[in-house]
C-alpha cells in the first residue's frame, strides 16, 4: 500500500492550516495572515472573510511557526513586573494602540518585580524569535543582560533614563521625582520627613534615594524615619505602616510614599483613628493612581506619564524594527506634582 505525499500546505497533526483559511475565505495566504495579525491596510470586507474562515475551521494562529517560516515574527515582548498596578496597565493599553494596528503581536511577560523570573521569561520568549523587546528599568540578571546583548533584538527600556551609548529609554528621573516630593514637603514647613516604601524594586529605592538627599541637604535627615520592606505594595500595607511609623515616632509631621496605594491605606488609617491630614501630618503619594483625587481628603501625588511612556516607547520600537535610528533615543517624559488637600 502505498502511502501518499504530505501535501506540503496542510499539517500531519490535522489541524487546519493558513492555506486552508485563505482558500475558504478566497484570499491568497498572506492577504489571511495580514488580516489575522490585524494590519490596518487590510479592506475590512477581506477582513471579515477571513476572520469567519478562521472561526469556521476553528484555526488558531501558531506565532512559533509563523517565525520558522518566514524567519522573522511579528511579536514585540513586553515585559512588566507587575498586572495588577495600574501604572503598567495603561502602559501596556499604550503599547497595543501603537503596535496592533502595525500588524505586531505583544506578547506580554509579568515577572513579579523578580530577576530571576524576567530571565525565565525572556529565554522562553526568544523561542518566538521576537522581532522587538519593550523592558522595564534596567535592573536585571547579568544573564538576562548577556541575552538580550546576544540576540541583537531590537530594544527599548521603559521607566528610567540611561544616557549610555547604544541604549534607547523612555521615562523620567526617578531620583529627580524623589527630591521634588521632599522639596514640596519641606517648602510646607515640615521638619520631620519620613519615607516610606515597599516592593522594593529599582525604582523604588530610587525615588527613595531622590528623598533622602533633599532632606539631607536640609539638615533634616533621620535615616529612622525611612520605612523600606520589600512587602507587596498595597492599601492595606501603608496604612498599617502608617501607624506604625507614627507609633514610634509621634512627631512626624510629614510622609512620602513610594506608591499612591501606600498613601491611599494611610489616609483611610488617619480617618479612622483621627488623626488630622494635613494640619498634624502631611501625606504625598507617588503615580497619582485614579483613586488619589477622590480620598478624603484629596491626595497630593507626583503624576507620571505612564500612558505617554507605552506610546513613545513602541514609537521608537517601530523605528527600530525599521532598521533606522532613533533621533532621540534617550527620551525623559518628566513628571508632574499635583498638589491636592493632603499637603
Amino acid at each position: 500500500m502505498t502511502t501518499p505525499k504530505n501535501d506540503k500546505n496542510t499539517r500531519t497533526t490535522g489541524r487546519p492550516t493558513l492555506n486552508e483559511v485563505a482558500r475558504l475565505a478566497g484570499v491568497s495566504p498572506i492577504t489571511a495572515s495580514r488580516a489575522l495579525r490585524g494590519v490596518s491596510t487590510v479592506a475590512t470586507e477581506l477582513v471579515e472573510k477571513v476572520q469567519k474562515a478562521a472561526l469556521d475551521l476553528n484555526y488558531v494562529v501558531n506565532p512559533a511557526a509563523r517565525a520558522l517560516a518566514s524567519a522573522q515574527s511579528h511579536s514585540v515582548v513586553v515585559l512588566v513586573p507587575s498586572l495588577s498596578n495600574l501604572l503598567f496597565i495603561d502602559t501596556l493599553e499604550a503599547i497595543h494602540r501603537v503596535l496592533t494596528p502595525k500588524g505586531f503581536e505583544v506578547l506580554i511577560g509579568n515577572f513579579h518585580y523578580s530577576r530571576d523570573e524576567e530571565e525565565k521569561l525572556l529565554r522562553n520568549y526568544m523561542a518566538y524569535q521576537p522581532r522587538g523587546l519593550l523592558l522595564t528599568g534596567f535592573d536585571r540578571t547579568e544573564s538576562s543582560r548577556r541575552m538580550i546583548e546576544a540576540s541583537n533584538i531590537p530594544c527599548v527600556y521603559m521607566m528610567e533614563l540611561d544616557s549610555a551609548a547604544g541604549v534607547n529609554c523612555v521615562g523620567f528621573s526617578q531620583l529627580s521625582a524623589g527630591e521634588t516630593a521632599a522639596g514640596h514637603l519641606l517648602s510646607r514647613g515640615r521638619k520631620r520627613l519620613a519615607y516610606i516604601g515597599a516592593q522594593l524594586d529599582q525604582r523604588t529605592l530610587l525615588r527613595g534615594e531622590g528623598f533622602r538627599r533633599a532632606v539631607q541637604k536640609a539638615g533634616l535627615y533621620d535615616p529612622d524615619l525611612e520605612v523600606l520592606t520589600p512587602r507587596a505594595s498595597s492599601v492595606g500595607l501603608g496604612g498599617e505602616l502608617f501607624l506604625q511609623l507614627l507609633a514610634a515616632h509621634p512627631d512626624v509631621d510629614a510622609i512620602f510614599f513610594g506608591n499612591d496605594d501606600l498613601a491611599q491605606g494611610a489616609l483611610l488609617e488617619a480617618l479612622r483613628h483621627g488623626i488630622k491630614v494635613p494640619e498634624q501630618v502631611a501625606i504625598l503619594g507617588f503615580n497619582d493612581l485614579p483613586a488619589s483625587e477622590h480620598m478624603v481628603p484629596r491626595l497630593s501625588s507626583i503624576s507620571t506619564p505612564r500612558e505617554a511612556i507605552g506610546r513613545r516607547a513602541a514609537e521608537q520600537m517601530l523605528t527600530l524594527m525599521a532598521g533606522n535610528n532613533v533621533l532621540r533615543p534617550v527620551e525623559d517624559m518628566g513628571f508632574e506634582l499635583k498638589i491636592r488637600e493632603s499637603t
